[in-house]
């Protein structure tokens, strides 16, 4: 690999990469990075498959991806891309075959290991079946997918080579004429992530899709995926993320849109903020804040809630808060940019604040 192979100089960042359409969302190109997810229904059950896509959808999903594991799941895609609403990812693996079904039924991308597909002939045949309906690829590497050429060079999953083997994939579709390509590289290793996504960076122009596999269950995976993420997206690389979790897929969303939101990149609705409490606290913060975090979670209002533990530095600490709440002794003070509103009984504190967000 060198680093002006194709022509590029230095670090390809979001803001340079090629605008690639999936449905109707642009990526790439300097558009919003795109919060994706994964269904964990059975495609083939329809309905199932519909109901998660619609809730994923309405927690602020903006792409979902289902698995293709046969043909009868290929054949589902038509009857749920006729009941949502946002573009459908098909997850194929090993057989071109199905890629080519998932693309005629109806599917917005195609998510393939170009390596594991089999012959360049059926590379080329799912090429050509995605230009001619106008499908992007995303090209998809994993620590747990390394050809074993690769393996044996570096002596077990490296960085150097997770971006070999996404730039011989990628290079197995150029050959075809196909450019129309997204680009992911995971692994459950930070620093792992962090290296391959440079090398990439310097070597191509197509939009990267992150997320680290296998990240975990919702707290430690979130912290994994905001740690991981996070240092990539600060390079100013990345175009769509998903949150990769164990257990319901909404709680994917929720926490790429926090990811998103603290590093400043998007803005999603309301922020609830609070503070870590101490002695001084006569409210029970942390009761409060995940109950207004829950009720004010689907409103697309951009706001931030501040629910702070007492009066002497509740307005002053979140003076930019939106709606502020400062506990003391059976009451608490409502604030909205650090200026105080009105005083409201302990018990009155929530339906204050959402009687408040209602009126801005």
């Amino acid at each position: 690999m060198t680093k002006t192979s194709k022509g590029y100089i230095g670090m390809v960042t979001r803001e340079k990469t090629k605008v690639v359409h999936i449905g109707g969302v642009r990526v790439g190109g300097g558009n919003p990075i795109v919060v994706q997810s994964m269904t964990n229904t059975d495609t083939r059950d329809v309905a199932a498959t519909v109901a998660q896509i619609n809730a994923l959808q309405s927690a602020g999903c903006e792409i979902a991806r289902v698995a293709v594991l046969d043909t009868e799941a290929a054949a589902a895609i038509k009857s749920i891309k006729q009941q949502i609403s946002i573009p459908l990812v098909a997850d194929i693996h090993f057989d071109h075959r199905l890629a080519i079904e998932a693309v005629k039924n109806g599917a917005d991308k195609l998510r393939i290991n170009p390596g594991n597909i089999g012959s360049e002939n059926r590379v080329r045949e799912v090429a050509e079946a995605a230009k001619a309906y106008g499908l992007p690829i995303r090209v998809g590497v994993n620590g747990g997918s390394l050809e074993k050429d690769i393996l044996e060079r570096y002596k077990g999953v490296t960085a150097e080579g997770l971006a070999e083997s996404a730039l011989r994939n990628i290079a197995m579709l150029e050959k075809f004429a196909f450019d129309n390509i997204v680009v992911s590289v995971k692994a459950s290793n930070v620093p792992l992530m962090l290296g391959a996504h440079k090398i990439l960076a310097q070597e191509l122009p197509y939009p990267l899709h992150l997320g680290l596999t296998e990240a975990g269950t919702p707290y430690a995976g979130a912290i994994r995926s905001a740690v991981g993420l996070g240092a990539i997206m600060s390079l100013g690389l990345g175009d769509t993320i998903r949150v990769s979790l164990s257990g319901d897929p909404v709680e994917e969303i929720r926490a790429a849109r926090e990811i998103l939101s603290a590093l400043g990149l998007r803005r999603f609705g309301v922020t609830v903020i609070a503070c870590p409490t101490c002695g001084r606290t006569d409210i029970d913060v942390a009761s409060l804040a995940t109950r207004l975090e829950e009720r004010l979670f689907y409103i697309k209002k951009p706001l931030t809630i501040a629910v702070m533990g007492c009066a002497v530095n509740g307005p002053g600490e979140a003076r930019e808060a939106d709606i502020g709440v400062a506990g003391g002794r059976g009451e608490a003070v409502l604030f909205s940019k650090g200026k105080i509103l009105r005083k409201v009984r302990e018990d009155e504190i929530e339906e204050a604040v959402m009687e408040t967000v209602a009126i801005l």
